[in-house]
């Protein structure tokens, strides 16, 4: 079962601190699916990551050679090029099933944006209820710190508290 990483964003926007994720999850081998919930947001990123520094080879879903992207941009909830890490923007979805068939699934939200903030925190008590281990990353300092983690042993826990609780008072 792979872990989520959530980076809250203070200082420099999504697209500075995506392209240097995604270089760093390339370096390790890793294809990476960004997911994003606007086909309009991921098309300014695509054009933000062509004219970006360094070379991050990339396309947009829905063409022919989906499945050979090393990088791939989308708003659905699949993964045609067999991604080892999801990274997910502007509060997309991400599902506990999915956090188990990644290595590593990173949700960035902008800190300075109420609503990402709280869509971020439900996404965090949502997927840590399911069992999910998860670590909270902030850049508030200047560079990135770990705040938080928690453990899947201590998820799963929480969960089945949070069942038996449902499932008594039914």
């Amino acid at each position: 079962m792979g872990d989520v990483y959530f980076y809250h964003l203070t200082r420099e926007p999504v697209e500075v601190t995506l392209p240097a994720l995604l270089a760093k999850a390339r370096n390790a081998g890793w294809r990476v699916v960004v997911r994003g919930t606007s086909e309009d947001r991921l098309d300014w990123l695509d054009e933000k990551l062509w004219l970006g520094e360094g070379f991050l080879p990339h396309g947009r879903a829905g063409g022919p050679h989906d499945a050979d992207q090393p990088i791939l941009l989308t708003s659905k909830p699949d993964s045609p090029n067999a991604a080892h890490c999801l990274m997910a923007i502007d509060a997309a979805p991400v599902a506990a099933d999915e956090i188990a068939s990644h290595d590593r699934t990173c949700i960035l939200f902008d800190g300075n944006d109420t609503n990402a903030l709280e869509a971020a925190r439900t996404q965090w008590r949502d997927l840590t209820a399911a069992g999910c281990a998860a670590q909270y990353w902030s850049q508030v300092s200047g560079r990135w710190q770990k705040q938080a983690e928690a453990s899947a042993v201590a998820s799963t826990r929480r969960y089945e508290r949070s069942a038996r609780f449902r499932q008594r008072t039914k």
